[in-house]
């Protein structure tokens, strides 16, 4: 996408009074790679789509945002995740506190060969969610909002969440990775799918949650 279109696309969304439009599956932005940010976006304009990506995370309620789910097709995310789970399952999951991060044009690495396998979901999939088994690990590199490079290792929920908005910027859904047999409704995971491991989903509805040390 040319930069001038780009930025006509980012003031569009700018102009938006209140959270931004949160695009489902099936729009063709959540399928293509995203474009390097760059220099597309002055540091003005970007500052103000940040706070309106934190913003519009905060209303869905989620712990995660990429771009795509708002329409553009930029590597940018934002995250937050302030944990409040019971103690089971932050311990499960491994879901401690996360500060707000801007992840610019990030990629990330597996650390190590281990896997965890829970139940997530999507804004841009509402009222679903599956089990996907993920690195247990990541390294990220990335930039942050004021251009400072980042590389950190994640671990546990934290992982998670940045390879689910990372997989957002190649074009990637969490369905595409999730164990489709595990396909539950919001009400089927809050009223049956509640606990802290997938493993009673599992048995119930017939898939095998990969091996925790599984490459």
């Amino acid at each position: 996408m040319a930069s001038l279109q780009l930025i006509d696309l980012v003031d569009q969304l700018l102009s938006h009074t209140g959270p931004l439009p949160i695009v489902s599956a099936g729009d063709p932005v959540l399928r293509r790679p995203a474009e390097p940010v760059g220099d597309r976006l002055d540091r003005r304009r970007l500052g103000r789509l940040i706070e309106a990506m934190r913003a519009t995370m905060h209303a869905a309620p989620g712990v995660g945002l990429a771009a795509p789910q708002v329409g553009l097709p930029l590597r940018l995310a934002v995250i937050e995740d302030t944990a409040d789970v019971s103690e089971d399952i932050r311990r499960a999951r491994g879901r401690v506190p996360q500060p707000f991060r801007v992840l610019v044009d990030p990629s990330y690495d597996a650390v190590g060969a281990g896997r965890a396998a829970f139940f997530e979901g999507c804004l841009s999939v509402p009222g679903w969610g599956a089990v996907v088994a993920r690195h247990e690990s990541v390294r990220l590199r990335a930039l942050d909002e004021h251009g400072r490079p980042v590389d950190e290792v994640f671990t546990g929920w934290p992982a998670r969440i940045v390879q689910h908005e990372t997989d957002h910027l190649d074009g990637t859904l969490y369905l595409d990775r999730a164990e489709l047999r595990s396909l539950s409704s919001r009400e089927a995971m809050a009223e049956r799918w509640a606990q802290p491991t997938p493993a009673a989903a599992a048995e119930a509805l017939g898939f095998e949650l990969s091996d925790p040390t599984e490459a």
